[in-house]
């Protein structure tokens, strides 16, 4: 798990870089705001992200709210670092898009339950993305078998997406999941094959 850290504090940023590192996490720094949401617009930016209040540019709140006005299939984890204890304060903060807070000095186990919530709600995101992007592609196989189809009043073959005609059973094989065995229903069995039909009036008098 790669973690952002945006800290202005050396001190503060370089100690929770190295516990971080220390609990098996890769981590990126950010010394101010503007900092930390370019790294946020990157393509591989991390998931989880560590995120100070009080810093200079752009503080931790206007950072949250950014982050959430922007669309994602995968949104980040925000915890955000905070000397400021007010009640109303906490909540404005979670009301502009945090998802946890920890207060300063933070005790090292309570920081890292909180990243191992962070971790899991990541990861519960992943498996329902995965999930809905599976049902998306079966929907959309779904469609192709939607709508009118020309069918050969005849013979019973389809005219495909190449203008060509095909028999119905390849068509809708390579359309779908479905797969096909081959029987006879009883009319067809009476009409074709009278002397195995059971309820064949002449296959009785023979009898």
């Amino acid at each position: 798990m790669n973690i952002l850290i945006a800290e202005d504090d050396l001190t503060s940023r370089t100690i929770l870089q190295a516990i971080l590192g220390k609990w098996g996490f890769t981590t990126v720094t950010a010394s101010d705001g503007a900092e930390a949401w370019a790294i946020l617009q990157r393509p591989e930016a991390p998931r989880l992200i560590l995120l100070d209040w009080l810093m200079p540019g752009m503080d931790g709140v206007e950072i949250c709210r950014r982050v959430r006005e922007t669309r994602t299939d995968q949104p980040p984890y925000i915890v955000l670092l905070t000397a400021l204890g007010e009640t109303n304060r906490i909540v404005e903060g979670l009301g502009a898009g945090a998802d946890d807070y920890i207060a300063k000095p933070y005790n090292q186990e309570e920081l890292r339950a909180r990243i191992e919530v962070g971790i899991r709600i990541l990861t519960l995101q992943e498996s329902l993305a995965q999930r809905l992007a599976e049902l998306q592609a079966a929907l959309d196989h779904v469609r192709k078998l939607q709508g009118i189809l020309p069918i050969c009043m005849h013979c019973h073959k389809i005219r495909n997406d190449q203008e060509s005609w095909e028999r119905i059973e390849k068509y809708i094989t390579e359309h779908s999941e479905a797969q096909f065995s081959h029987s006879i229903c009883p009319e067809c069995l009476a009409t074709h094959y009278p002397d195995f039909a059971p309820d064949n009036p002449a296959k009785n008098r023979k009898t």
